[in-house]
């Protein structure tokens, strides 16, 4: 094989992936391929019956160029057909990347032998065609106008068929996009299912411990040889609530995994949220463990609310410094897109260069004094906080630390 024959061979192999990347190839033998969005085709239809009125010709096509085909998707005078690529006019002319105007096809040595010019196919014999090429460089095929008699469109005509050309390829652009979203959408939707079921089974094999423990702590909170008022019935009790709004919250997150996300939002107290929050790592409000929080309204999902709080609280704990009293502030303002919540700290803090990639699932900064943590809990508050239309921001905080911001938005 020579050079000059594998650059096209590859070239065209590149374009066939284009054209399937844009919905244009044919989907069954002998029949125009199905455009996503009703729309398209309605546009294109209307262009190309543009094309022919302002040309003042009776024949339109929209033409996709494959390796062996010539598909006409959208078309007017005539009806949308396939032929073979070699049978095609515009197929001999379309990756010239120039428009092409000809007065008399028969008397044209490109097309005086074809079967649409010597009348095996039609008669055409006034024909022009403008390439149809693609922001990334690709010509998909072209739009074409034609005639069985004489026609002569004047150069401002056809510069205006060179500008519907041009929109043709933008309706095929937004075609195309929408395909690159559907697909996205189609993966988003996988991998959400197989995040669903990987929360079932995680949290069906976390409830069986946490369950046999509970049984465990009832049975010693029954135990007559614990007296009352003894240190170990508040152990207990608060070992047992810890672990009552832990099975509490793997029965929420998997209801939350099975109805795909849903949110269930409701008017929150932030202080009281934050109580539970900090109750789960046990500690309380205040100062004896540094927690400080300004009540607030909130709509949130109360489950996820209280996720992203006692994540933020145990990161404000685990990377507390070690030269200053913890001192973690909690609080919410309202904006012009919805409340914003804020919980500054003045630990260690995160290095601006470090912000993106903490956000990141499963990883760890790794620095000298950190203490121990899975990498997960930023990026489960990232989520929580897209979940509810929001973004969360990562900032230098007052007092040295990190100040975590994420908006709860009026609208979702």
């Amino acid at each position: 094989m020579d050079t000059v024959t594998f650059g096209w061979t590859a070239a065209e192999s590149d374009r066939t992936t284009a054209i399937r990347s844009y919905g244009l190839a044919p989907t069954v033998a002998g029949e125009p391929p199905a455009l996503p969005e009703a729309e398209a085709g309605g546009a294109l239809t209307n262009l190309v019956r543009l094309a022919a009125r302002l040309c003042a010709v009776p024949f339109s096509v929209v033409n996709i160029i494959t390796e062996d085909q010539q598909v006409q998707i959208a078309a007017w005078g005539v009806d949308p057909g396939v032929c073979s690529r070699e049978d095609s006019m515009c197929a001999k002319v379309f990756l010239t990347g120039k428009t092409t105007v000809v007065p008399d096809a028969s008397r044209d040595l490109r097309f005086a032998d074809n079967p649409f010019v010597t009348g095996e196919i039609a008669a055409v014999r006034f024909y022009a065609s403008v390439p149809l090429k693609t922001l990334s460089g690709f010509v998909l095929g072209s739009l074409c106008i034609f005639s069985d008699g004489p026609a002569s469109p004047t150069a401002e005509q056809i510069g205006m068929l060179e500008v519907l050309a041009h929109q043709v390829v933008e309706v095929l652009e937004l075609q195309h996009r929408t395909l690159q979203l559907s697909e996205a959408l189609a993966e988003l939707e996988r991998s959400n299912a197989m995040l669903g079921e990987f929360a079932g089974r995680v949290s069906h094999d976390l409830r069986i411990p946490l369950t046999t423990m509970l049984g465990y702590i009832e049975l010693a909170e029954d135990d007559p040889d614990i007296p009352p008022g003894h240190p170990a019935v508040e152990y207990l009790q608060f070992i047992g609530g810890g672990g009552r709004r832990m099975l509490k919250t793997l029965e929420d997150v998997l209801e939350y995994s099975r109805v795909d996300g849903t949110l269930h939002r409701e008017r929150l107290s932030l202080l009281a949220v934050t109580a539970e929050a900090a109750h789960d790592l046990g500690v309380d409000l205040g100062s004896s463990s540094g927690i400080f929080c300004d009540d607030a309204e909130l709509y949130a999902d109360p489950v996820q609310l209280r996720l992203l709080l006692q994540n933020l609280l145990a990161n404000a704990l685990n990377y507390r410094s070690t030269e200053r009293e913890l001192k973690v502030t909690v609080g919410a303002a309202p904006g012009e897109q919805g409340m914003a919540l804020t919980v500054a700290d003045n630990g260690v803090g995160i290095s601006p260069a470090d912000r993106k990639r903490a956000m990141e699932p499963l990883v760890r900064l790794n620095r000298a004094g950190d203490g121990p943590g899975t990498g997960l809990g930023l990026a489960t508050c990232r989520r929580i906080a897209q979940a509810h239309g929001g973004e969360l921001e990562i900032r230098d905080s007052p007092g040295g630390g990190a100040s975590i911001s994420v908006l709860f938005r009026w609208d979702q």
